[in-house]
């Protein structure tokens, strides 16, 4: 049976079992904020594959380049902001496509909207 990539279906003992790990690191990760395991109504942790992968990197950060929970930590912040840009600039790629699709704004000419004034650039 397969489950989705953010199912939680494995125990803690499973993915310490899988990674190697002691089940009390994967405690300190949570309680440091590094990981969000789900809870069943009995409080019994339950890990995704994204969870797992996450913690794969947490180990990489740690283990291989020496970081400590503390850096991990800035680390995870940083990646999500820049997930969280990459999808923002991906929308505003495909909205961008659009307008131009509508011949509103030709594809050598951009426009910058700031806080306090437009800028516009002109490429001919």
């Amino acid at each position: 049976m397969m489950h989705s990539y953010d199912e939680p279906v494995y125990l803690i003992s499973v993915v310490s079992s899988i990674l190697d790990i002691h089940p009390q690191t994967l405690r300190q990760y949570e309680k440091e904020g590094l990981i969000e395991p789900s809870r069943t109504q009995g409080r019994m942790r339950l890990y995704s594959q994204r969870d797992i992968d996450k913690i794969k990197l947490v180990l990489q950060l740690t283990r291989k380049m020496g970081i400590n929970l503390a850096g991990v930590d800035v680390i995870l912040k940083l990646k999500k902001q820049m997930d969280e840009m990459e999808k923002e600039i991906e929308l505003l790629r495909d909205e961008l496509q659009k307008v131009n699709r509508n011949g509103s704004v030709p594809t050598h000419k951009s426009i910058v909207a700031t806080g306090n004034y437009d800028i516009i650039i002109f490429k001919e």
